[in-house]
């Protein structure tokens, strides 16, 4: 602790609460040691610079950084701990309202893009995830090493390269959605005449026939393994089992585990309330063993955090989880299972099937899975296979 405060200068008066702060975020002792110790080479070069700790901002950093940088120190400060340091900084009213970090040439590319994307389009949240992260990737590829994103030699072979890449690593039906994502960029580029022509037109379609395969299909037996996966004596064994459990008894998408709040579970009634596609506000009953398996992970479990999201990190900074997430906790658990990697859709498909074996009427599924047009739930009666091999027609010329 005295070495610590030695060495920090003109900053030591601040370790104590700045310890305090990142072991508040869930950092852990060691990582914490570390971020003091980049605060101990902010303090010793603020005090070689005859840097007063009021001047410090993000100017300032960025000169530290540049020190560091030239003298070829075997490890640079990462700009996130910089970041925390300042906003402390910052609450304990050392400094003025820290700035942002300023963007590279690519931040405020893709943030300008983000803001036409809502403003212009008016795209939902989720929509602009999932553009903003095509568009990251392909504005990487036309960035150079200096920082400079070079979009106006961009030709189509440029573009179609980028997309039989992104083709061979997803499905067809992710395939489909890149193409609309880069589009969009194409157009936005075109629009603030970053590229002189519109390479938009120049993006092939991709062929894939609309809901002519069979769907796989997770058998009940399969579900239960990747539930009994889950090592509920641990911290992230009692958190990934609840999120399963909502995924494959509730049939849950992803983002609505994520969004779900304290607030949103009635315990009294037994009811849950679901923030749905398109912005929409449902509510269903909370089944007891679901019921159970979240309230285990809220006891034992869950850190103690102003957040209100009931789904938390497992590292620092606690913060809500991901939607994402879901898809890593589910392939955990088929590799703990040893299963096939699936998606974490597919529980909310397993879900589907289970109920039709079960007799449930078609319609009813849908209001289980809260589908608002029935041709989208219809898609589950092609595994039905006994049922349909009664109304099959026989080939012609063939004995049935």
């Amino acid at each position: 602790m005295s070495g610590t405060r030695r060495k920090a200068e003109l900053l030591t008066p601040f370790v104590p609460g700045y310890r305090a702060k990142l072991l508040a975020l869930g950092y852990t002792p060691e990582t914490a040691r570390g971020l003091l110790k980049v605060l101990g080479q902010l303090g010793r070069w603020m005090t070689d610079n005859e840097v007063a700790v009021s001047q410090l901002d993000w100017v300032m950093i960025s000169r530290f950084l540049e020190y560091r940088r030239a003298d070829s120190f075997r490890q640079m400060p990462h700009r996130r701990g910089l970041r925390l340091l300042l906003e402390f900084l910052t609450d304990e009213h050392v400094v003025d309202a820290a700035a942002p970090a300023p963007p590279s040439e690519l931040d405020a590319l893709l943030g300008d893009y983000r803001r036409w994307l809502i403003e212009e389009r008016g795209l939902a949240e989720d929509t602009v995830l999932r553009y903003h992260n095509c568009a990251q990737r392909f504005l990487e590829g036309c960035t150079g090493v200096d920082g400079v994103v070079d979009v106006g030699s961009l030709t189509g072979v440029d573009v179609s390269a980028f997309l039989l890449a992104e083709a061979q690593r997803c499905s067809v039906g992710a395939a489909k959605g890149r193409v609309a994502e880069l589009r969009a960029l194409l157009r936005y580029l075109y629009l603030r005449g970053a590229t002189a022509a519109l390479l938009s037109g120049s993006i092939p379609p991709v062929a894939g026939w609309h809901d002519t395969g069979i769907p796989p299909v997770l058998s009940r037996g399969d579900v239960e393994s990747l539930l009994g996966s889950c090592d509920r004596t641990t911290v992230s064994g009692l958190r990934d089992y609840a999120m399963l459990m909502l995924l494959a008894r509730l049939g849950l998408r992803s983002i609505e585990v994520a969004r779900l709040e304290l607030g949103d579970i009635d315990w009294r009634s037994g009811e849950i309330r679901i923030r749905g596609k398109a912005r929409r506000t449902e509510r269903m009953p909370l089944r007891a063993e679901v019921g159970a398996a979240v309230s285990a992970y809220l006891v034992d479990g869950r850190p103690q955090t102003q957040h209100r999201e009931v789904f938390l990190t497992l590292r620092a900074p606690i913060r809500g989880v991901r939607a994402d997430l879901l898809g890593d906790v589910v392939g955990r658990a088929c590799v703990r299972a040893g299963l096939p990697a699936v998606g974490a859709h597919r529980l909310r498909h397993a879900l589907a099937t289970a109920l039709l074996s079960e007799g449930v009427p078609l319609i009813d599924i849908s209001q289980v899975l809260r589908h608002r047009d029935l041709a989208t739930t219809a898609i589950y009666a092609k595994v039905d296979l006994a049922s349909l091999r009664e109304v099959a027609l026989p080939w012609p010329g063939a004995i049935r």
